[in-house]
């Protein structure tokens, strides 16, 4: 682990706010392998957990993957402004719970994002300053369709479905801060990880660095 400062509990008692890490791409083009990975390997970043209105697949467990709701709660909770963003994905909704994720900005902890442009968007509207946003890109159109094949989650209708938009969602990247391209696992995310410790060094997110310099004059 990196950054040995970076955290309130830290020698130096440096002070540091949370940030909101974004990562969007096509289905399949490997975000999600990222994102376990990432939190495999840092142990300061914790999964925003999305609500959704879909049925969850085999294997994913509610409030672990996903909080499954009705179209009538998540319709209550976007209303109520309880939802830092949301979108409509595939004939189904999803949306980021506000209350964790602000919680956990004021006490220095970072939060992974694992969500589409349109999501992206409403987040650089209500985060400003705490998001970090990356993009990533397949090797090719080939090699993304083949990769969502492989994986054998969804039908080929779906499969096919997820081709045609991927042309749409890869248009979004300039919107982005970073772009990677992921023609190799392991190096895509020791490049995001890169991203996520050099973005924790940044000057206006180390709300306690002028306190330590001060102490410092003052001996």
């Amino acid at each position: 682990m990196t950054d040995t400062d970076a955290s309130s509990d830290s020698p130096s008692g440096i002070r540091r706010r949370g940030l909101m890490l974004v990562l969007s791409s096509p289905s399949g083009a490997g975000k999600s392998s990222i994102s376990r990975a990432l939190l495999e390997q840092d142990s300061r970043l914790a999964m925003s957990v999305s609500i959704t209105t879909r049925p969850p697949r085999p294997g994913e467990v509610d409030g672990k993957d996903y909080f499954f709701v009705s179209p009538e709660r998540f319709q209550q909770m976007a209303e109520g402004n309880e939802l830092l963003e949301h979108a409509r994905v595939f004939d189904n909704h999803y949306g980021t719970p506000r209350g964790a994720v602000e919680a956990a900005l004021r006490d220095g902890r970072d939060v992974l994002f694992d969500i589409d442009w349109q999501g992206t968007q409403q987040l650089e509207s209500n985060a400003g300053k705490d998001l970090v946003s990356v993009f990533i890109l397949p090797p090719s159109v080939e090699e993304l369709e083949r990769r969502l094949h492989t994986r054998a989650q969804d039908s080929e209708e779906v499969v096919r479905k997820r081709m045609s938009k991927a042309a749409d969602e890869m248009s979004h990247w300039p919107e982005y801060q970073y772009i990677v391209v992921n023609e190799d696992l392991e190096r895509s995310i020791q490049s995001v990880l890169s991203i996520l410790n050099a973005e924790r060094l940044r000057r206006d997110r180390r709300v306690g660095m002028a306190e330590f310099v001060n102490r410092m004059r003052r001996g």
